[in-house]
């Protein structure tokens, strides 16, 4: 392990400053495709969440007294910026967190689609109202914001998830403060200086860095209405029942195991791209990863030799050079022996490994966190592998004899983000659609994450809330109703004396 010459910094934005924490504990950001220490994130307390918090609060009724319109042009202001800067929020997305170029041009692009969406929300938040809902009595009802949101969120996209979350919340009219994971801090920083530079005044937006004592923090503080999560299920839970416990609206995004039903009439080169995209895309390390092929009836025949074949031509290597590689790392060595492990643990389960990553050596980056693309064939039901989120490049195939069956597995999964079906028949199709139990449904398509104008529509396991991030509902939790109904009386209506 290594360090860069010059590390990047790290600060605390808290009331418009850019702030040098003063924290005694810090966790070692790499670069993981050389596996070298690019930066160092403080690992900030709860007085440091503290003034971040009360600067939102002290911000929060100028902000939200300021008209939706001229809040929504800071945001359009904003995605200009960003569009200025696409190509640096790749090279930093890339350098962090270790995804190819065109993986990290996609991760900032989905983050700007949220941007343009936020833009438009003055019209969703127009209210209702019924003239003459009683005998001279009118009803309306309006959009106000809460107050003070905060968002936690993951390693894995570092410049999209943030923003499913905040552009959202600040066009409502709340304030913010993000915690960004503590692995990928530098480009969430620098997305808030083009925030900054938009016009956004002190305060509206501030960004801590920590771990569990922050995150505590937030869902403790007395003064923050709303938490926004993304990450693995377990702290999803955690974090929906701590909020809640709280008194703070909770919307809290868990982990998947998502499957992609590939049945024997396939389009076999469209499904070998679609299924190889879903699990070796972004080397695997996403909630909608197409984790699990179940492939039905003779599909494996047509289908397994070439995405065996298609898998073990997937060139790993470091993503921070002009020779850009298939895959790219995963973000810790810590993480790609856990993922070497869980391989493990599947063959001594009796899975076979049709296309085995493991033991990746890169001569010109001995140092990187590689994983290859891995395949386990003949994956049971009830093994580790195949309930676990391995969170890596290893897609497991499982075999069954017809639709009914594979439906089966994917509805006796605790998760509920994604699931897919590959076919040519609009029957199977239909009753794919109707039948998967998943709140995103994807037909000859891999990865079924809804854009940004619907909701990000996890079940079950995979989210923790009642309305989810992104589209109508994303406003309706950033936002509360409040209904008035109003009477005007006539000269003398209603007055207690009659001989008034």
């Amino acid at each position: 392990m290594t360090s860069s010459s010059a590390l990047a910094p790290v600060p605390n934005l808290i009331g418009g400053e850019w702030l040098t924490s003063s924290a005694t504990q810090n966790i070692p950001v790499f670069n993981p495709s050389r596996g070298e220490i690019i930066a160092q994130t403080p690992l900030c307390d709860a007085a440091t969440v503290n003034d971040a918090v009360s600067a939102a609060h002290a911000a929060f009724p100028a902000w939200a007294d300021t008209p939706p319109t001229e809040r929504a042009r800071v945001f359009f202001r904003f995605k200009m910026l960003l569009e200025d800067h696409f190509e640096e929020l790749a090279q930093s997305v890339t350098r962090e967190h270790g995804k190819t170029v065109s993986e990290a041009r996609g991760d900032v692009r989905r983050g700007i689609e949220m941007v343009e969406f936020a833009c438009g929300i003055p019209s969703l938040l127009m209210g209702e109202i019924l003239p003459n809902v009683a005998r001279g009595i009118d009803c309306d009802a309006v959009r106000q914001p809460l107050g003070v949101c905060a968002g936690i969120t993951p390693f894995n996209f570092p410049a999209m998830v943030p923003l499913w979350m905040y552009p959202v919340a600040l066009v409502c009219g709340n304030t913010f403060v993000l915690k960004p994971s503590e692995k990928v801090p530098l480009t969430a920083i620098r997305i808030a200086e083009l925030l900054l530079q938009a016009g956004l005044p002190p305060g509206v937006f501030n960004l801590v860095h920590g771990g569990r004592e922050a995150v505590d923090a937030l869902l403790i503080h007395p003064k923050v209405r709303a938490v926004s999560f993304v990450g693995s299920t377990l702290i999803a839970r955690y974090i929906y029942e701590t909020g809640t416990k709280n008194g703070k609206r909770v919307q809290s995004n868990g982990g998947a195991k998502n499957y992609v039903v590939v049945m024997p009439d396939a389009d076999i080169d469209h499904t070998v791209r679609g299924v190889v995209e879903a699990a070796f895309g972004c080397a695997g390390e996403r909630c909608m990863a197409g984790s699990t092929a179940v492939v039905v009836g003779d599909a494996s025949k047509r289908f397994l030799p070439s995405l065996i074949d298609a898998a073990r031509a997937i060139r790993v290597g470091p993503t921070d050079t002009a020779d850009q590689p298939g895959m790219g790392p995963v973000i810790t060595r810590q993480h790609a022996d856990r993922i070497g492990e869980l391989i493990e643990h599947g063959t001594r389960e009796g899975a076979t490994v049709a296309a085995d990553g493991r033991g990746v050596k890169i001569a010109g980056a001995p140092h990187g966190f590689f994983v290859g693309a891995t395949i386990l064939d003949h994956v049971q039901s009830g093994t580790m592998v195949h309930h676990e989120e391995i969170f890596g490049p290893v897609l497991n195939v499982m075999r069954f004899g017809d639709l009914d069956a594979a439906i089966d597995l994917a509805n006796a999964s605790a998760y509920g983000n994604g699931a897919s079906i590959f076919t040519r028949s609009g029957k199977a199709a239909r009753e794919f659609k109707h039948r998967v139990k998943a709140g995103m449904v994807g037909i000859n398509i891999g990865v079924p994450a809804s854009m940004a104008w619907f909701p990000f529509n996890g079940w079950d396991d995979s989210f923790f809330g009642d309305l989810h991030m992104q589209g109508r509902e994303g406003v309706q939790f950033f936002t509360q109703l409040k209904v008035t109904t109003t009477r005007w009386f006539n000269d003398n209506e209603g007055t207690i004396w009659a001989d008034r």
